[in-house]
């Protein structure tokens, strides 16, 4: 039974992907496929996360091959809570998508591409081995690369040539990384490693730590490897801007996590000081980029790089209220995120453009969709009391017991910018009048109503998490503590023998 909770969260996006491939000629039937499969996948995960709140880490060997020695599946509540959110998006999206995506990329193989980007998410968050954290990263790259450039259009292979070409880079350098650490260790299984990493030499470990922090950093889009993001993320469609947005920086981040909690942790005073002063470098330039820019997407893209600085704060800081706050403004932020591009979608389809110079008068003729993009802005700004206050509260309040000031300080800076870029995108989206004095755009239909109920679903779950955080944060607290005690995941690898 175990063995089947952590293996479904993999076959059901696989099994999904499969079927819309067979039906490549049916669309109808490849949309009801899909939308069966990420509800199926939502509740395998959700299912999954009760499971290890209540028994606590789950972990299984694949063919009965004791670890370390074959694939290993591991979930504590950090993983747990990160394929939960993804199965909330991935489902999201997935509705989102029915009334969004033209039948032109549906048959280039949109669905098949998007369910298999959902597992190599899903493994990532299982896999207790480095090598197959690197395989599901190149699952995730091949899915993401065709989504980048599905259509064909210029600005999308541009923007698919730098997405490629920079993930590629991370990955032949994590590649590097890994068989370095398995010439020098023997093992790559993360439990393994853990034990085994005291016996290397300080500097040489070191030395691993900062290629691993920049292949993760790569992928997270973390200062100063960010640069690819805003090229590519605002070139696709909506539902898949928001797909990347919500999900695929959050892997490099649950990445960076899982290494520099559990493997290298021995010299905090260099790797976590160095993941420091990047974190903050990465919120200060990231805002700058945002209150800089004049495509709607391009904001949401320098904004998304900006916050990634800010969760990692969490890890550097590496106390217990600093990987709660961090566990929980991740969550926050992959649904603020998601929910944004999508509501950038809506604004594209009433007025056709993602220039805010030639966006207008939106608050007046559709009130709905300005409230769908006020709520969830409002919350990555961090006012009270909404989603992102109390996470960032948290981080604020861990980085002045550590005496991070000028950190601290930079964070409040970067809240306020990030308010000034909603507060632009709001006075040119909704409430200046439309430039070229065009009737208010009405919209409706059923393609209409299926794009516009995630919205909703997803804003009424971003002000459930402001005004009700308290189950939530017990709920982050408990895996915050599972970080910092690594023994109970050794333990549940090598079936409690640590």
């Amino acid at each position: 039974m175990k063995q089947t909770l952590l293996i479904l969260p993999l076959l059901l996006p696989l099994f999904t992907a499969m079927s819309t491939l067979l039906l490549w000629n049916q669309p109808r039937w490849q949309r009801l496929v899909s939308l069966a499969g990420t509800s199926a996948h939502l509740a395998s995960v959700i299912t999954l996360l009760v499971t290890v709140y209540r028994s606590g880490i789950q972990a299984v060997n694949i063919g009965n091959w004791p670890a370390p020695f074959g694939v290993t599946l591991v979930v504590d509540l950090f993983s747990a809570v990160m394929l939960a959110v993804t199965g909330v998006i991935g489902l999201a999206v997935a509705i989102y998508s029915l009334g969004s995506i033209d039948t032109r990329r549906q048959a280039f193989g949109y669905y098949p591409l998007f369910h298999v980007l959902l597992m190599g998410i899903s493994g990532a968050f299982l896999t207790g081995d480095l090598f197959n954290l690197y395989v599901w990263f190149e699952v995730m790259l091949i899915a993401s690369f065709v989504l980048t450039a599905l259509g064909g259009e210029r600005a999308q292979m541009e923007g698919a040539l730098k997405y490629v070409t920079l993930n590629l880079l991370s990955s032949a350098i994590f590649l590097a990384a890994v068989g370095t650490l398995y010439g020098v260790a023997g093992t790559l299984n993360l439990a393994d490693l853990a034990t085994h990493i005291l016996e290397i030499d300080t500097g040489l470990v070191n030395a691993l730590a900062m290629m691993f922090l920049i292949a993760f950093g790569l992928k997270a889009a973390l200062f100063p490897f960010f640069f690819w993001l805003p090229a590519a993320y605002h070139t696709p469609p909506a539902a898949v801007s928001a797909i990347f947005a919500g999900l695929l920086t959050k892997v490099g981040v649950y990445a960076l996590v899982r290494v520099f909690s559990l493997i290298f942790i021995q010299e905090t005073a260099f790797t976590h000081t160095v993941i420091l002063v990047l974190a903050a470098l990465t919120m200060l330039i990231g805002i700058l980029g945002a209150i800089s820019q004049r495509d709607f997407r391009r904001v949401l893209s320098f904004n998304l790089i900006s916050h990634v600085g800010f969760m990692l704060l969490g890890l550097a800081f590496f106390t217990p209220l600093a990987l709660a706050g961090m566990i929980l403004y991740i969550i926050h932020h992959m649904l603020v995120m998601t929910t944004l591009f999508l509501t950038s979608g809506l604004v594209y389809r009433l007025q056709g453009s993602y220039n805010l110079p030639k966006l207008g008068g939106l608050y007046r003729s559709q009130p709905l969709i300005a409230l769908l993009f006020l709520l969830p802005a409002i919350s990555l700004a961090g006012l009270p009391p909404s989603s992102g206050f109390w996470p960032k509260l948290a981080l604020l309040r861990a980085g002045l017991g550590q005496g991070a000031y000028l950190v601290v300080g930079t964070a409040v800076l970067m809240s306020l910018l990030t308010l000034y870029s909603m507060i632009k995108i709001w006075n040119q989206v909704f409430w200046k009048a439309d430039p070229d004095g065009k009737p208010s755009p009405k919209a409706g239909g059923h393609a209409w109503q299926l794009t516009l109920a995630p919205v909703i679903a997803l804003t009424l779950l971003i002000l459930v998490l402001g005004l009700a955080p308290e189950p939530v944060f017990q709920l982050v607290q408990k895996a915050a503590y599972q970080l910092l005690a690594p023994a109970e995941y050794i333990g549940s690898v090598f079936g409690g023998l640590y």
